[in-house]
Order: structure tokens, then sequence, then C-alpha cells
């Protein structure tokens, strides 16, 4: 396969997943992997092995277009910007949809998440699924990737629930199969680098579905440290979130997470990180090990 492979947002711990695996575990030639970031400064390393790095703002669609001149296969990389009043991910997503199309994109991959459709309690959902919308409706194949929760965002929660012995929750029995970032990013770049040329969805998660009690029940397991959950109504855990110091915007967000995983929207385990990857995708149990010291503080 000669096919030209780029991903957006590569500076960012998904995008240097996914090119480190285009690179290493898949050895996919340097010179066919451009890599795409508002900061090419930031890429110096993988210009060092001989990835194209192209400057790339999307707020800006004729930036985009000139950044994906040549490639075959583009993975957009969902960006960062959470706006709830204006909408400006979505629009920037849709900026690249556009961009795709108008610089001859054959295959457009995104990554999503799980059940984005209208309905989700995710309060970004609409993001997602908006994009997803407009990648069908521009009549370019495509890949999605619907990432379940990464392992990595237990740091958000579980130091201070460590320290304090307490983890406020209103996931109820809601389950998550948490899956690694770096699983997801090989399971990604695996999608990118294969040359499939049908339209499909993919939804990539751990391998197994855990309560916020059975995540618990591990933590005190593994650091001897005991950790009391404590349900909350989301109300009562959105004013906790932000007397603990959570900026009023941002704590109905991560309550709506625990809304999420209480109507069990959250809760599936698929094999696809195995099935694209070709690896049996790490257990939330080594997880934990592994980051014991981070986690217990």
């Amino acid at each position: 396969m000669t096919e030209t492979l780029l991903v957006t947002g590569a500076s960012g711990q998904l995008g240097r997943g996914v090119i480190r695996h285009l690179l290493d575990t898949l050895k996919v030639p340097p010179a066919r992997i451009i890599a795409t970031t508002r900061n090419p400064e930031n890429l110096a390393e993988l210009a060092a092995r001989g990835v194209a790095i192209r400057a790339a703002n999307f707020d800006d669609t004729a930036s985009l277009a000139s950044a994906f001149k040549g490639a075959d296969r583009v993975l957009i990389i969902s960006t960062g910007e959470i706006d709830l009043l204006h909408g400006k991910r979505l629009k920037q997503h849709q900026n690249a949809v556009t961009a795709a199309k108008q610089a001859g994109v054959s295959h457009l991959l995104y990554t999503s998440m799980p059940n984005p459709e209208p309905g989700s309690p995710v309060l970004f959902a609409g993001d997602h699924y908006g994009t997803e919308q407009a990648i069908k409706a521009s009549g370019i194949p495509y890949t999605i990737f619907r990432n379940g929760w990464y392992q990595e965002n237990l740091f958000m929660s579980l130091p201070h629930a460590i320290a304090s012995g307490q983890w406020y929750t209103s996931a109820a029995d809601g389950r998550i199969a948490h899956g690694a970032r770096d699983d997801m990013a090989a399971a990604i770049a695996a999608g990118l680098a294969s040359g499939a040329t049908e339209s499909t969805t993919y939804t990539l998660t751990g391998p197994q579905a855990y309560t916020v009690a059975e995540i618990a029940a591990l933590v005190t397991d593994v650091t001897g440290k005991p950790l009391e959950v404590v349900q909350l109504s989301d109300e009562a855990l959105t004013e906790g979130l932000k007397a603990a110091g959570v900026p009023e915007g941002f704590a109905p967000i991560i309550t709506s997470f625990d809304t999420n995983t209480r109507s069990g929207r959250i809760a599936m385990v698929t094999d696809a990180v195995e099935t694209l990857s070709g690896k049996k995708p790490q257990s939330l149990k080594n997880f934990i090990e592994a980051n014991k010291a981070a986690l217990a503080g």
C-alpha cells in the first residue's frame, strides 16, 4: 500500500500515540505520514524521523484544505474546544470535513464517542453526532472510531478520592469498560493504515465493564487504601464539584458523564481494539497496578 496517511492533532496524546504505532508497530515508512498541528515546532522529533509536519488551523477551512493536500486517508482527531454555548468544536470539525472534500481525500477517519445520538446525557455529545452526520453527508467513505472512556480519565477523580477516602459519584450501578488510550491509538493506527475502503463504525472499549463500586474495590485491593463510594444526585454532585474548585461551566459536563453511565449508555464491551490491532487490551487492574504510585500519591 502506498497511500499517504494524515493525522490531525498530532501533538496531542492520542495523535502522538497513533503516529508512534504507525511508525514503530506497523512500520509505515515516515515519508507516507503527514502530521498536522497548530504548533509545528512541537513535533520536531517526528520531523527528525522523516514525517512531514504541516500547520493546520481548524478555524480556517482554507488552511485545512492546504494541509490535507495530497493525503489519501485523513484521521480527524476531535479537537479539545469544548464550547457548549457557541458550538465551536462542531464548526471546527465541519471545516475539516469540508476541507477533506476539497482536497480530494479518499477515506476519512474520525474519533467520536459511544452513543452520541440525540438523547445522550453527555453535554458535548452533539459535537460528535453532528460531525458523524457531516462525514456521512460528504460522500467520502469513512471509518468512525467511537472511543470509550480512557483508563487515564481516572486520574481526574481517583487521586483526590483515594486521598480523602471517599469517591463521590452519581453513576449508581452503571458500568464503564475503560480502555487504555494507547490500546485505542494502536487500533486507530491499524484502521488508518489498513487500506480498507468500506464505511464502518467501531466502538472501542476496554475488556471488562465495572461499576464505580467495583473500581473502588480494585483500587483498594491494589493500593491497600480504603475507598468509600458515596452516591449523590446529579445536582449535589455538580455543586460538590464546584465547591471543590471545578470551574462553573465544566462541573455540569463532568456530572453528565455520571448521568450517562447511570443510564447504561457506556456499558458496552467490544472486541474492536483486538480485532483492529491484533493485541489484547490492557485490563483496568493492570492499569491501576502500573499507576499505583501516581493514583495513591
